[in-house]
């Protein structure tokens, strides 16, 4: 693993958050059960680093702590067609929908015009639904109308494809991905990419950690595509992140204030639960209230964290607002060096890959 050399005042610039990942270690599936996965154990406090398995999560939380996890449900955005014009390939990739109107980013051959249609293939190639431009941009973003019309998430499950990271097998899912490319908890549709730390999680980890006196509470926020983009810009003040819709109810701050007030931690499973968490103390001035909306959060060094104890995560791609937050919560150079013994111990990456629990 190679890093790029700094100073002090040189701390926020991107490329001290760059590393090599040999190709290898790139999970391209998920492991055979979900708990098997590896857990590596940052102590922020000591340094220390330690190695354990996800099914040990348990033992290292403490009766009175709070986990927080990420509700939102993954939707198969991913349609393949036909232009009915020049019956060349159509790709499009879901993002939202508004009055009967969805946007999607497109891949085709030449500019798609109003008023065109495009045929939808479902997973087993038959034609099975049309679509109308609605409008077009030289972008690749378009506006479509089913026809006949029908609600969007309707039409996604019935004939979408779940819209991996290009990273895995160049994005094209197999029969295994509609299951484990997503959590056992998941039940608000919105995501385009899965909160990935709670994919390790299983049903019966969840029995055992509420067996420890551990409550298990949920927010919501909704993986946009931005999540797939490394930061294009040199300096981190320079970085506009993307807007995602999240949410945290009443019934889950009061859980979450009363766990607190008892001595307990807030353990959030994920960058989203610490996005969504994070948002909401933002919004209340370093307390976490009741919170709905669109959320832009870029969590880098400097930000001190109201509303995160502990962190449950997967290992992030370099470069990435992702490892940048982690690092914010931990130490730069700690995470640094929690990835260099990832790499020399072959530990899985990314979305199917192994992860961290940051203590």
């Amino acid at each position: 693993m190679t890093i790029a050399s700094s100073n002090e005042s040189e701390k926020n610039e991107l490329d001290d958050y760059n590393f090599e990942l040999p190709r290898e270690l790139i999970a391209q599936e998920p492991t055979a059960r979900r708990t098997d996965s590896r857990m590596m154990i940052i102590h922020r406090s000591s340094g220390r680093i330690d190695h354990a398995s996800v099914k040990d999560l348990p033992d290292f939380l403490r009766a009175g702590d709070a986990m927080v996890v990420n509700d939102s449900r993954v939707i198969p955005a991913r349609l393949v067609g036909y232009r009915e014009k020049t019956r060349g390939r159509w790709e499009g990739l879901f993002l939202r929908e508004e009055n009967g109107v969805a946007e999607l980013i497109c891949k085709s051959r030449g500019y798609i015009q109003p008023g065109e249609s495009i045929v939808l293939r479902d997973p087993d190639g038959r034609e099975v639904q049309r679509l109308v431009v609605v409008a077009g941009s030289e972008r690749g973003h378009v506006l479509l109308r089913a026809e006949p019309e029908l609600p969007w998430l309707e039409l996604l499950e019935a004939n979408g494809r779940v819209p991996l990271p290009p990273y895995i097998r160049d994005g094209q899912m197999t029969s295994v991905d509609k299951d484990r490319y997503q959590t056992v908890y998941a039940r608000t549709p919105g995501s385009v990419a899965a909160p990935t730390a709670g994919l390790h999680i299983t049903q019966e980890l969840i029995a055992r950690i509420r067996s420890a006196g551990v409550a298990l509470v949920s927010v919501t926020l909704h993986v946009g595509l931005g999540t797939f983009r490394p930061i294009q810009v040199n300096r981190l003040a320079d970085h506009k992140m993307h807007s995602e819709y999240a949410q945290i109810a009443d019934p889950v701050v009061k859980r979450l204030q009363s766990c607190r007030s008892e001595g307990g931690r807030i353990v959030a499973v994920g960058t989203t639960s610490v996005r969504t968490l994070e948002t909401s103390a933002q919004h209340g001035n370093g307390t976490l209230i009741p919170w709905s909306g669109q959320t832009d959060i870029f969590l880098k060094p400097g930000h001190r964290f109201a509303a995160v104890d502990a962190m449950l995560t997967n290992f992030h791609l370099p470069r990435s607002s992702l490892i940048v937050l982690v690092s914010a919560f931990a130490n730069r150079e700690l995470i640094l060096e929690a990835y260099r013994k990832a790499i020399e111990q072959q530990y899985r990456f990314y979305s199917y890959g192994d992860c961290m629990l940051i203590l």
